[in-house]
Order: structure tokens, then sequence, then C-alpha cells
């Protein structure tokens, strides 16, 4: 199959977790992987990997931290 484009809507947390070595595994096999995520994040963070594309989310970073 040829590779493809692919945009990724994480959850935060132990979902990201699991997702991410599914989105690693997808781009060695050649795809263009787009993660979109809130601005404030626990598990979320960029990487070399993939694009990451920050939208503002329903917290800030001191409602994130209480």
């Amino acid at each position: 199959a040829a590779a493809g484009k692919l945009l990724v809507v994480p959850a935060d947390g132990s979902h990201w977790l699991s997702m991410r070595e599914v989105l690693d595994i997808m781009r060695q096999r050649g795809h263009e992987v787009v993660v979109v995520a809130p601005e404030v994040s626990l598990q979320i963070k960029p990487s070399e990997k993939f694009v990451m594309k920050r939208h503002s989310g329903p917290l800030t970073q001191e409602e994130m931290e209480k």
C-alpha cells in the first residue's frame, strides 16, 4: 500500500502513550503523521517523529497543575 497522511487527535493520558507507539510504526512505513493537541497537556509532547499542531483547550496551565 502507498503511504499516506494520518491526522491524529488523541486523548491525553494512557491512550496517548499506546497511540504514540503506533504512530512511530506508521511513520517508519512512510506515512506523514500530524497530531492535533491542546496547548496544555500532561502527556502529549512534541516529537521529531511527527508534526504537532496545538489548539487552545478547555484548561489553562494553572488549572492543569491543580
